[in-house]
Parts: C-alpha cells; sequence; structure tokens
C-alpha cells in the first residue's frame, strides 16, 4: 500500500504543479483582461490551492504511517507552500486592486515550490 500511496504523491505533486501554473497564468491574464475575470476563476484557484494541503497530507501519511523518511528541504518546501498560500488568503482583501496580481505571482510562486520540493532529493 505504502507503494500505492507514494505513486499517487509522486502524480498528485503534477497535478498540484499544473493547477497552479494554470490558476497563476489565469489570474495573471485577467489583470489585463476583464473578459477572464469570472467566478470560475476564483472556483478554479480555491482548487488549485486545496492540492497543496491534499499532497502534503498525502506526504505527511506517508512518513507518519508508512514509515518513509523525506529529505529536510523537501518537507520545508511543502509547509512553506501551505503558508504562502495562507498569506495569499490574508492578503486578498488589503490590496483589492491588485487581488489578480497578487493570486497571478502568488500562484507561479507556490508552482515554483512545489517544482522545488520534486527537485530537492534528486
Amino acid at each position: 500500500m505504502t507503494d500505492q500511496l507514494l505513486g499517487v504523491h509522486e502524480w498528485w505533486a503534477w497535478v498540484t504543479v499544473l493547477a497552479n501554473a494554470v490558476a497563476g497564468l489565469w489570474c495573471l491574464g485577467a489583470h489585463w483582461i476583464p473578459a477572464l475575470r469570472i467566478r470560475q476563476l476564483w472556483w478554479f484557484v480555491g482548487a488549485a490551492e486545496v492540492t497543496i494541503f491534499v499532497q502534503v497530507a498525502l506526504g505527511v501519511y506517508l512518513m507518519a504511517a508508512g514509515g518513509l523518511e523525506a529529505p529536510e528541504f523537501h518537507i520545508f518546501y511543502g509547509f512553506v507552500a501551505i503558508v504562502a498560500v495562507a498569506i495569499l488568503y490574508g492578503y486578498r482583501t488589503q490590496i483589492r486592486a491588485w487581488q489578480y496580481l497578487l493570486y497571478g505571482w502568488g500562484g507561479l510562486f507556490v508552482m515554483g515550490l512545489c517544482i522545488r520540493a520534486m527537485t530537492v532529493n534528486r
């Protein structure tokens, strides 16, 4: 079971990277193209951010129940991604005029953290 869950964790990492890349680019586009500012954008951003929490939960489970070890910085980048999502959420009302830029660059930043977490153990 641990091997299967590890495979899901590795596969889900790409889902997380791609979802946050698309969300980030969509938000950046919406900053300049008002037609992209639709309700589905925020649903997608929320779903992309949830993928991070699912990914970290899978990793924590693999370490706790599966007895697997991960490099320290792999764990670090996963939790920094969660903190980044919390910071984005916290600033959303304070800079409403630039919310699309906030979530655009923030989504790409989170994507980068996820890529870094994937490559740090190589």
